[in-house]
């Protein structure tokens, strides 16, 4: 195997692969269902071993609600994408706390690179007969009190980005590290 493909081992063989965010407020582990969501999951690890996620912010924050992150850098620049992924809402997963699952816009198939935390019980982005949901692709293993604290940090209408819910001080990713099988 060459250097450039040792690179983007999203390891395919494995079902539940786990992900450690490195944040300015501590570790988060995720597991990740591939089972339920290959295509997510697929597209998620690859920007995780490319290292796309690294030294992001965590740019929309709402108590009881969403974390959400993974797009934007601290000079609150947009980082570019990939083709969006296909929404897999309907795989039985829900945006129950302590889940993670896929940004988007109203356009149901739009998920790129963003992705948020649930930390609510948060079954309204779930998918129903007359709409689409909010792909949830795994759940938090570790460090459900390091994202609850950063649910709870200071937020206010960013004039820059013309968003609300930003954080005050910024909650940075530092790093995202697919785990060792």
């Amino acid at each position: 195997m060459s250097h450039a493909q040792a690179a983007v081992d999203i390891q395919p063989d494995t079902l539940y692969p786990k992900v450690a965010f490195d944040t300015s407020m501590g570790k988060i582990v995720v597991e990740l269902d591939r089972t339920r969501a290959p295509r997510t999951v697929d597209n998620f690890l690859t920007y995780v071993v490319k290292g796309e996620y690294n030294n992001t912010i965590f740019h929309r924050v709402i108590a009881e609600f969403v974390v959400q992150g993974g797009g934007l850098t601290p000079a609150l620049a947009e980082l570019p994408s990939t083709d969006p992924v296909v929404n897999e809402s309907g795989n039985g997963l829900s945006n129950g706390l302590g889940t993670i699952a896929m940004a988007r816009d109203n356009d149901p198939h739009s998920a790129t690179r963003q992705f948020y935390f649930n930390v609510g019980d948060n079954k309204k982005l779930d998918p129903s007969k007359r709409r689409w949901g909010y792909a949830v692709f795994g759940e938090v293993v570790e460090g459900m009190d390091v994202l609850e604290a950063i649910s709870l940090v200071p937020t206010a209408h960013n004039k820059t980005l013309n968003w609300p819910d930003v954080p005050v001080n910024q909650v940075i990713l530092n790093k995202a590290t697919l785990l060792a099988r």
